[in-house]
Parts: structure tokens; C-alpha cells; sequence
């Protein structure tokens, strides 16, 4: 097989390439919203005009699809969400586990630690990473990481949540060709299930034997 070029980004603009004019805080809420004001380079050499975003604060996340090896089954959860509901859209989404990163935590931390408050679930082994990204860079600061691991599927059922954070989650064990049938028809509408599960899709042989071995 021919060996693919090595990647070349296409600009050399960096963030020094930003003139930051100001910076407020304009809403406090569940979320924090801030205003921005800059001017950044152009690709022609010159500076773009002055322009104003709202950017969208809610920290940073990691996200997690447990998955059982001997089983081969997935841990998905469903639960309320506002956004949907706003859209119009059943707000009942189905989804992966996923946490706020707390200052001085790691991702795999979060990952671990939501798995047993969003879903009963332990995690067994290390963590698989998935992928890393912005969930929306045009509005949100977000930064997603999202892992996979190893997990007991008998174990995990019923509902779980925080009262404190008015969670009220019902937790799926699903065998991973159904799961697969749930995305492909649309069931499944978040980014970080729908990135996790494409990923077990393409990996599934080789991730099936590693957390057998290593779970």
C-alpha cells in the first residue's frame, strides 16, 4: 500500500495572528456566555475589520461508550435534554456517558467517574482513546475527548443520576448490531455516540481482542 503524504496544514496563521480588543462576560447562568471583540490576519496578509462573538462557557468534557467484550454490547444512556426540546425534537435523546472535567482532573478521570454516577457502570483497564475535538468551535469553547472502555454489561441497569444536578437517566445494554441499527436510522443524533459508535464500527476486531485481553 503507498504510504500517504504527510499532512501539511494549509496556513501558517496561528493564534499570535489575533488582536483581542475586548473581552466581557454578558450572561451567568447554568452556562456563562461571553462577548468577544478581535480582529484577526487574512490569507491575503491583511486584517479583517473588527467583529463581535458570542462564545458559549460551559468547560470542558469527556465522554465514554463502555463496551462489553464477551457480550458485545454497548452501554448507551437516555435521558432529558433541553436543547432537543427547544429544537422541537423529542428532547429524550439517546446518548453516551459524558461529564464536565473538574479543575484538576483528567479526561479519563471524568470518564471513569461518570460511568458510575450516569450509569452503576465500572470501567475495567485502561481507557481506549477515541477522539478529541471541539463540539462546536463557531459558538462553544468546548473541548471533547471521548474514550472507550471495558465494562461487565450483566452488571449495569435501572436508573441512575444526581439529585443534586436533576439527572434522571435510564441506562440501555445493547448489543453493538443494534446500536449500529439505532444510528443508522437516526435514533441516535448527538455527536459524541455517533463518533464513539463509528469508531467501535471501524475498530471492532481489533478493540474486541484488546479488551478481552486487558479487561
Amino acid at each position: 500500500m503507498a504510504q500517504l503524504p504527510e499532512y501539511q496544514r494549509p496556513t501558517e496563521l496561528t493564534r499570535d495572528d489575533v488582536e483581542l480588543i475586548q473581552h466581557d462576560t454578558v450572561f451567568q447562568g447554568y452556562y456563562r456566555m461571553d462577548r468577544y471583540q478581535l480582529r484577526h490576519r487574512q490569507y491575503d496578509g491583511g486584517w479583517s475589520r473588527p467583529i463581535t462573538r458570542e462564545v458559549l462557557e460551559r468547560g470542558h468534557a469527556a465522554a465514554v461508550l463502555p463496551y462489553d467484550p464477551a457480550e458485545d454490547k454497548v452501554i448507551l444512556i437516555e435521558q432529558f435534554r433541553a436543547g432537543a426540546y427547544a429544537h422541537g425534537a423529542d428532547p429524550w435523546q439517546i446518548e453516551i456517558i459524558a461529564g464536565i472535567i473538574d479543575p484538576g482532573q483528567t479526561p479519563e478521570q471524568v470518564a471513569c467517574r461518570e460511568a458510575i454516577e450516569e450509569a452503576g457502570c465500572e470501567l475495567t483497564g485502561e481507557l481506549i482513546p477515541v477522539m478529541d475535538y471541539y463540539m462546536s468551535p463557531g459558538a462553544v469553547s468546548e473541548y471533547m475527548s471521548v474514550f472507550c472502555g471495558a465494562c461487565d454489561s450483566k452488571l449495569v441497569s435501572g436508573f441512575h443520576g444526581l439529585d443534586d444536578e436533576d439527572e434522571d437517566i435510564r441506562v440501555l445494554a445493547v448489543p453493538l448490531q443494534r446500536a449500529l441499527v439505532l444510528l443508522k436510522t437516526g435514533k441516535i443524533r448527538n455527536s459524541p455516540a455517533i463518533i464513539a459508535l463509528q469508531w467501535l464500527q471501524l475498530n471492532h476486531a481489533r478493540v474486541r481482542h484488546q479488551l478481552t485481553s486487558t479487561g
